[in-house]
Protein backbone atom coordinates (compact mmCIF):
# COMPACT_ATOMS: atom_id res chain seq x y z
CA UNK A 1 0.00 0.00 0.00
CA UNK A 2 0.97 3.41 -0.95
CA UNK A 3 2.28 6.20 2.04
CA UNK A 4 0.27 8.99 0.51
CA UNK A 5 -2.27 9.57 3.14
CA UNK A 6 -3.07 13.26 2.71
CA UNK A 7 -6.20 13.24 0.62
CA UNK A 8 -7.45 15.81 -1.89
CA UNK A 9 -10.61 17.28 -0.78
CA UNK A 10 -13.28 17.71 -3.45
CA UNK A 11 -15.32 21.00 -3.29
CA UNK A 12 -18.96 20.85 -3.85
CA UNK A 13 -20.18 20.92 -7.57
CA UNK A 14 -22.76 22.63 -6.56
CA UNK A 15 -22.47 26.30 -4.31
CA UNK A 16 -19.27 27.34 -5.60
CA UNK A 17 -16.51 25.50 -4.52
CA UNK A 18 -17.88 24.86 -0.93
CA UNK A 19 -16.45 21.77 1.15
CA UNK A 20 -18.64 18.71 0.53
CA UNK A 21 -17.18 15.92 2.56
CA UNK A 22 -15.65 14.04 -0.30
CA UNK A 23 -12.34 13.28 -0.69
CA UNK A 24 -9.87 11.60 -2.77
CA UNK A 25 -6.55 9.64 -1.63
CA UNK A 26 -4.52 9.43 -4.98
CA UNK A 27 -2.40 6.29 -6.00
CA UNK A 28 -3.33 4.61 -2.12
CA UNK A 29 -2.61 1.23 -3.57
CA UNK A 30 0.69 0.45 -5.16
CA UNK A 31 1.47 -1.60 -8.02
CA UNK A 32 1.84 -4.78 -5.82
CA UNK A 33 -1.21 -3.69 -3.62
CA UNK A 34 -3.51 -3.63 -7.20
CA UNK A 35 -2.27 -6.76 -8.35
CA UNK A 36 -3.04 -8.43 -5.08
CA UNK A 37 -6.29 -7.05 -5.05
CA UNK A 38 -7.67 -7.86 -8.15
CA UNK A 39 -6.26 -11.54 -7.50
CA UNK A 40 -8.67 -11.22 -4.67
CA UNK A 41 -11.40 -10.02 -6.53
CA UNK A 42 -11.03 -13.09 -9.04
CA UNK A 43 -11.46 -15.03 -6.55
CA UNK A 44 -14.60 -13.89 -5.20
CA UNK A 45 -16.18 -13.71 -9.05
CA UNK A 46 -15.84 -17.26 -9.01
CA UNK A 47 -17.69 -17.53 -6.27
CA UNK A 48 -19.89 -14.93 -6.87
CA UNK A 49 -20.36 -14.33 -10.24
CA UNK A 50 -20.96 -11.31 -12.84
CA UNK A 51 -24.42 -10.37 -13.12
CA UNK A 52 -26.50 -7.15 -14.83
CA UNK A 53 -28.90 -5.80 -12.70
CA UNK A 54 -31.98 -4.22 -14.28
CA UNK A 55 -33.84 -1.10 -13.65
CA UNK A 56 -36.65 -1.67 -11.66
CA UNK A 57 -39.07 0.67 -13.57
CA UNK A 58 -38.38 -0.74 -17.14
CA UNK A 59 -36.52 -4.17 -16.66
CA UNK A 60 -34.12 -2.10 -19.02
CA UNK A 61 -30.03 -3.40 -18.26
CA UNK A 62 -27.25 -1.71 -16.46
CA UNK A 63 -24.46 -1.20 -19.07
CA UNK A 64 -22.31 -2.18 -15.95
CA UNK A 65 -21.70 -6.32 -15.12
CA UNK A 66 -21.56 -6.49 -10.59
CA UNK A 67 -21.95 -8.79 -8.19
CA UNK A 68 -20.99 -8.54 -4.24
CA UNK A 69 -19.11 -9.27 -1.17
CA UNK A 70 -19.62 -9.16 2.02
CA UNK A 71 -22.87 -10.39 4.22
CA UNK A 72 -25.14 -7.82 1.95
CA UNK A 73 -25.55 -7.44 -1.30
CA UNK A 74 -27.00 -4.61 -3.42
CA UNK A 75 -29.25 -5.66 -6.27
CA UNK A 76 -32.29 -4.70 -8.89
CA UNK A 77 -34.36 -6.44 -10.68
CA UNK A 78 -37.94 -5.68 -12.01
CA UNK A 79 -39.74 -7.99 -9.52
CA UNK A 80 -38.18 -6.73 -6.31
CA UNK A 81 -36.47 -3.33 -6.71
CA UNK A 82 -33.72 -1.64 -5.67
CA UNK A 83 -32.55 -3.61 -2.83
CA UNK A 84 -29.85 -5.17 -0.42
CA UNK A 85 -30.04 -9.44 0.36
CA UNK A 86 -27.82 -11.75 2.05
CA UNK A 87 -27.76 -14.10 -1.30
CA UNK A 88 -26.37 -13.89 -5.11
CA UNK A 89 -29.70 -13.51 -7.06
CA UNK A 90 -28.72 -16.34 -9.49
CA UNK A 91 -26.88 -18.79 -7.65
CA UNK A 92 -28.87 -18.26 -4.02
CA UNK A 93 -25.52 -18.35 -2.61
CA UNK A 94 -24.30 -15.92 -0.07
CA UNK A 95 -22.00 -13.56 -1.09
CA UNK A 96 -18.30 -14.07 -0.38
CA UNK A 97 -16.34 -12.31 2.23
CA UNK A 98 -15.32 -9.13 1.49
CA UNK A 99 -11.07 -8.92 1.27
CA UNK A 100 -8.75 -7.86 4.76
CA UNK A 101 -7.20 -5.21 2.30
CA UNK A 102 -10.40 -3.84 1.65
CA UNK A 103 -11.11 -4.00 4.95
CA UNK A 104 -7.94 -2.22 6.32
CA UNK A 105 -8.66 0.52 3.97
CA UNK A 106 -12.26 1.10 4.39
CA UNK A 107 -10.87 1.69 8.49
CA UNK A 108 -8.26 3.65 7.07
CA UNK A 109 -9.85 6.26 5.03
CA UNK A 110 -13.16 6.65 7.17
CA UNK A 111 -11.69 6.99 10.65
CA UNK A 112 -14.91 4.59 11.60
CA UNK A 113 -14.86 1.73 14.30
CA UNK A 114 -17.76 -0.29 12.48
CA UNK A 115 -17.21 -2.61 9.38
CA UNK A 116 -18.86 -1.86 6.30
CA UNK A 117 -21.55 -4.36 5.08
CA UNK A 118 -21.95 -4.59 1.48
CA UNK A 119 -18.66 -4.40 -1.27
CA UNK A 120 -19.95 -3.89 -4.53
CA UNK A 121 -17.85 -4.99 -7.02
CA UNK A 122 -18.94 -3.36 -10.44
CA UNK A 123 -17.14 -4.24 -14.30
CA UNK A 124 -17.01 -1.30 -16.57
CA UNK A 125 -16.23 -2.49 -20.15
CA UNK A 126 -15.28 0.06 -22.39
CA UNK A 127 -18.54 2.52 -23.00
CA UNK A 128 -20.35 1.70 -20.24
CA UNK A 129 -20.93 4.04 -17.62
CA UNK A 130 -23.16 5.08 -14.63
CA UNK A 131 -25.38 7.98 -14.61
CA UNK A 132 -25.86 10.54 -11.79
CA UNK A 133 -27.56 8.69 -9.08
CA UNK A 134 -27.68 8.76 -5.24
CA UNK A 135 -27.13 6.20 -2.86
CA UNK A 136 -29.96 6.51 -1.15
CA UNK A 137 -30.80 2.64 -0.11
CA UNK A 138 -29.38 2.31 3.32
CA UNK A 139 -30.94 2.91 7.03
CA UNK A 140 -27.19 4.03 7.96
CA UNK A 141 -27.75 7.13 5.99
CA UNK A 142 -24.39 8.72 7.77
CA UNK A 143 -21.93 5.99 7.32
CA UNK A 144 -19.72 7.18 4.49
CA UNK A 145 -18.93 5.37 1.42
CA UNK A 146 -15.83 4.30 -0.15
CA UNK A 147 -14.98 3.17 -3.14
CA UNK A 148 -11.78 1.80 -5.10
CA UNK A 149 -10.38 1.79 -8.66
CA UNK A 150 -8.75 -0.83 -10.35
CA UNK A 151 -7.93 -0.70 -14.25
CA UNK A 152 -8.74 1.76 -16.91
CA UNK A 153 -9.12 5.32 -15.97
CA UNK A 154 -12.61 6.63 -15.46
CA UNK A 155 -14.18 10.15 -15.46
CA UNK A 156 -16.16 10.77 -12.37
CA UNK A 157 -18.59 13.43 -11.48
CA UNK A 158 -19.63 14.78 -8.43
CA UNK A 159 -23.20 17.04 -8.40
CA UNK A 160 -24.54 18.09 -5.39
CA UNK A 161 -27.71 17.25 -3.40
CA UNK A 162 -30.24 17.92 -6.37
CA UNK A 163 -30.16 16.22 -9.82
CA UNK A 164 -29.54 18.62 -12.28
CA UNK A 165 -27.29 21.14 -10.32
CA UNK A 166 -23.43 22.01 -11.10
CA UNK A 167 -20.78 19.40 -10.92
CA UNK A 168 -17.55 18.70 -10.77
CA UNK A 169 -15.14 16.31 -12.63
CA UNK A 170 -11.90 14.22 -11.91
CA UNK A 171 -10.29 11.52 -12.96
CA UNK A 172 -9.69 8.32 -11.07
CA UNK A 173 -7.04 6.42 -11.64
CA UNK A 174 -5.91 2.70 -10.72
CA UNK A 175 -4.98 2.12 -6.89
CA UNK A 176 -7.07 5.79 -6.33
CA UNK A 177 -9.64 5.80 -3.52
CA UNK A 178 -12.79 8.00 -3.28
CA UNK A 179 -14.55 8.39 0.05
CA UNK A 180 -18.14 10.46 -0.07
CA UNK A 181 -18.76 11.59 3.73
CA UNK A 182 -20.48 14.59 5.32
CA UNK A 183 -22.78 16.66 2.85
CA UNK A 184 -21.36 14.80 -0.18
CA UNK A 185 -22.68 10.91 1.29
CA UNK A 186 -26.36 12.26 -0.25
CA UNK A 187 -24.59 14.33 -3.14
CA UNK A 188 -25.29 12.87 -7.02
CA UNK A 189 -22.62 11.40 -8.80
CA UNK A 190 -21.70 8.83 -11.78
CA UNK A 191 -19.38 7.66 -14.10
CA UNK A 192 -19.13 8.90 -17.65
CA UNK A 193 -16.74 7.42 -19.24
CA UNK A 194 -13.92 4.25 -19.24
CA UNK A 195 -10.29 5.22 -21.22
CA UNK A 196 -9.48 1.91 -22.61
CA UNK A 197 -6.23 1.25 -22.27
CA UNK A 198 -4.59 3.26 -19.91
CA UNK A 199 -4.07 0.43 -17.10
CA UNK A 200 -2.28 -2.58 -18.21
CA UNK A 201 -3.81 -4.08 -14.60
CA UNK A 202 -6.30 -6.19 -15.59
CA UNK A 203 -6.55 -9.03 -18.61
CA UNK A 204 -8.75 -7.22 -20.24
CA UNK A 205 -9.67 -3.65 -21.07
CA UNK A 206 -11.85 -2.33 -18.46
CA UNK A 207 -12.53 -0.96 -15.08
CA UNK A 208 -13.48 -2.46 -11.76
CA UNK A 209 -14.87 -0.65 -9.10
CA UNK A 210 -15.14 -1.62 -5.24
CA UNK A 211 -17.73 0.50 -3.17
CA UNK A 212 -18.12 0.06 0.33
CA UNK A 213 -21.32 0.50 2.43
CA UNK A 214 -22.83 -0.20 5.55
CA UNK A 215 -26.24 -0.66 4.91
CA UNK A 216 -27.85 -0.90 8.24
CA UNK A 217 -26.91 2.15 11.62
CA UNK A 218 -24.12 0.57 13.40
CA UNK A 219 -25.16 0.32 17.36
Amino acid sequence: MSDSKIPLEIPRGEGGGAPSGARLYVGLLDGPAQQDLAASVRTRLAAGPLFRPTMPKTGKEFSVSMTNCGPLGWVADKTGGYRYQATHPVTGAPWPAIPATVLDIWYQVTGVDYAPEACLINWYEAGAKMGLHRDQDEAAVDAPVVSLSLGDEARFRLGGPKRGGKTTSLILRSGDVLVLDGPSRHFYHGIDRIYPGTSTLLKAPGRINLTLRRVTPPA
